[in-house]
């Protein structure tokens, strides 16, 4: 299987003639709880991996939490915000521009440096968002 299969059953759930009315009922506040439950149960599992080795229900759980970014995604390309291709274009520029030591000219080799010049570089975008 593939993401983009993932994106086309999502998208199916959604359709207005042959989806799922549960799927068609719900708005980017009413899954809002969904993504917070599966966040935290993904954490619950993560807490314990070391100790259980239990990567079939991370794998599960890592799933559950797609999913609802896939709906949030769904739900935008519905109404022309955003798509899901948007979302991974963001995260991609984003992790670019707050990697230059990998990605650019920046040094940075200790994760002190690192975690330094990410702040420096979030509070950049903050200031340029205002």
């Amino acid at each position: 299987m593939s993401f983009d299969k993932a994106v086309d059953v999502v998208s199916q759930l959604r359709d207005p003639d042959n989806g799922c009315p549960w799927d068609l009922k719900q708005t980017h506040t009413s899954l809002a709880k969904y993504l917070l439950e599966e966040t935290n149960e993904a954490i619950e599992v993560l807490e314990t991996i070391e100790q259980t080795g239990d990567f079939e229900n991370l794998k599960d759980e890592l799933g559950d939490v797609l999913l609802q970014v896939l709906l949030h995604s769904q739900l935008a390309a519905e109404t022309g915000q955003f798509t899901i291709d948007d979302v991974i274009d963001n995260l991609v520029e984003k992790l670019i521009r707050r990697h230059p030591h990998v990605f650019g000219d920046s040094k940075a080799s200790t994760i002190e440096e690192v975690e330094a010049q990410w702040d420096r570089i979030k509070e950049q975008e903050k200031n340029q968002a205002r």
